[in-house]
């Protein structure tokens, strides 16, 4: 004898068709989870050793001896260092003493816009090392700022802030030559070193204002 099998109908067959995509998103959600958590050590240590070489930069890493990454006090938005987020300030220690303060500020008056830069200074005030890790400047013209792309391959223009003291020198200096200052620069193209000398000079003063805070539980 002949049974007839009645197709589902229309409301059976939605509620079989949200019930087979509740299972797809499951299944699919399990399965990204389960990739992130295994992938996620590795892709971490690898945005740890680009953020050490970026610090390389400005601070060889023989000169401390703490883990680095792991030593920072969080910095609300700061208008000084031109930051709009919250950052890291990391403290290098040498022998259990912070020896330098390492932070990011931002020149918000670059020619092509905003410049971020890496800038290690000393507990002593000293400028250790100043980095461009950031930047849209004119390609040939101001991304000279660049030890990578800049000609003077003996004394990258960069390289002029190691070892000045922005609260001694006087503030006049903190200029390009053209303006009267210290800071020689390439003919026409001033506006992206006097943003970066201006931001430079200023994120420093602060930090230095701050470094009672800044070190504290040491």
């Amino acid at each position: 004898m002949n049974h007839l099998v009645r197709p589902p109908s229309a409301p059976q067959m939605a509620v079989r068709t949200a019930l087979i995509l509740v299972l797809f998103m499951v299944v699919f959600t399990a399965l990204l989870s389960g990739a992130y958590l295994w992938t996620r050590p590795a892709i971490e240590a690898a945005a740890a050793e680009e953020k050490m070489k970026l610090i390389d930069e400005v601070l060889p890493r023989q000169s401390y001896d703490n883990d680095l990454l792991n030593d920072f006090v969080r910095l609300e938005p700061v208008a000084a260092l031109g930051t709009d987020t919250e950052m890291k300030l990391f403290r290098a220690r040498k022998n259990g003493q912070i020896e330098t303060l390492v932070f990011e500020a931002v020149a918000p008056d670059g020619y092509a816009g905003k410049i971020r830069l890496l800038i290690a200074l000393g507990v002593d005030g000293t400028l250790r090392g100043v980095r461009v890790i950031q930047h849209k400047e004119t390609p040939g013209v101001g991304d000279y700022i660049e030890p990578k792309k800049d000609k003077n391959r003996e004394g990258p223009w960069i390289t002029q802030f190691d070892g000045l003291a922005p609260s001694i020198v006087d503030e006049r200096d903190w200029k390009v030559k053209k303006d009267g200052g210290r800071f020689d620069s390439v003919a026409g193209a001033t506006v992206t070193p006097r943003a970066i000398i201006k931001a430079v000079r200023k994120a420093a003063l602060y930090v230095e204002a701050n470094r009672v805070r800044l070190t504290a539980g040491q």
